[in-house]
């Protein structure tokens, strides 16, 4: 009877109440019936979308919670906290940000400042928008590597600034048909590994070379240094003659041919390419297969420390058709595009 009561008391009520309110609060009933037909013995298996759905319309009319029969009022409070917190974390996720930085360019923007210690973010970051690369200065020196001390170059920068700067000469022996020997004098350039001067002459002596380097310092620039063995040849009036010239003599130590690694590796080129295929006939003979074997080492031989280029410089060609020329008589070929 009392159960009676209370359901006339509610339809009474529910006369005088908003249309919205009874929409929602036959929702939640509606809700619960769906859960309880879904559920088993003992507890109500209640999803996300039962706890939403509820949550959110207890929140929008709070008079729906006496209308709650299977859970309690404060676990759907719980519940629309709870889903105020994903939706608040959701709302702060990180959507865009800095893009990421590609691996290739990091480890480019690593090796320049490795590459190049005297350089800044600034200095690389002017070189990366030169070459079309869009990235902020500040990621520029993030991605930099760490130094510990004050930038500093390396030796290999060091001798190459000096490379330019520094001779070498050495002699070389030729026996010629008649097994008499004959003496060539090499004299080449550090920076691009050239070839300045090839002597030859049968009696070496010191006011010979004297004039040989002479006229090997027709190029355009004299060098500081000169390195040299301690031959005997090199007496007072080859010291003086390089003193003129305004060049600071620098002869290797005692049976020490490493110090003067350029020309000694130089003339292993000139045998193993040349003199041990050629039988020479005399001095003038071996004059002009030097002569040859020169202008193409300086013009057209390629070096591996110079990056495959010629000690000259050579231009790439890739048009036109390909035409191979002899040198020295077939033993070496230049090769062009026609």
């Amino acid at each position: 009877m009392l159960d009676f009561c209370r359901l006339i008391l509610a339809i009474v009520i529910d006369l005088f109440q908003p249309r919205a309110a009874v929409e929602a609060e036959i929702l939640v009933l509606r809700q619960q019936i769906i859960v309880l037909r879904r559920g088993r013995p003992g507890r109500m298996p209640l999803s996300a979308v039962d706890r939403m759905v509820l949550g959110w319309v207890c929140q929008l009319f709070p008079k729906t919670r006496e209308a709650l029969a299977i859970v309690r009022p404060d676990t759907v409070v719980r519940w629309h906290r709870a889903g105020i917190r994903c939706y608040r974390r959701w709302k702060s996720r990180p959507c865009w940000g800095r893009p990421r930085v590609p691996a290739e360019i990091r480890q480019l923007i690593r090796e320049m400042s490795v590459a190049n210690p005297l350089w800044g973010a600034p200095r690389i970051h002017g070189e990366l928008v030169k070459l079309g690369i869009d990235i902020g200065q500040t990621s520029v020196a993030k991605y930099m590597a760490r130094r510990r001390g004050p930038p500093s170059q390396g030796w290999k920068t060091f001798l190459h600034n000096h490379a330019d700067g520094i001779a070498a000469m050495d002699l070389f022996v030729v026996p010629n048909l008649s097994f008499r020997l004959l003496y060539g004098l090499l004299i080449m350039s550090h920076g691009r590994r050239q070839i300045l001067w090839l002597g030859v002459t049968a009696h070496p002596t010191a006011e010979w070379i004297a004039n040989q380097l002479t006229a090997a310092c027709g190029w355009e620039q004299v060098p500081r240094y000169l390195i040299r063995d301690r031959d005997a040849c090199y007496d007072s009036i080859f010291v003086r003659r390089v003193r003129s010239l305004g060049i600071r003599d620098h002869p290797t130590s005692a049976r020490s041919p490493w110090q003067n690694g350029y020309a000694e590796r130089l003339i292993g080129s000139i045998r193993r390419e040349c003199l041990d295929h050629i039988v020479v006939t005399g001095e003038q003979h071996l004059r002009y297969i030097l002569a040859c074997y020169m202008d193409y080492y300086n013009a057209m031989r390629t070096h591996l420390l110079l990056g495959k280029d010629a000690p000259n410089g050579r231009a790439i060609q890739r048009h036109r058709r390909i035409e191979g020329r002899p040198i020295l008589g077939g033993l070496h070929h230049q090769y062009v595009r026609i």
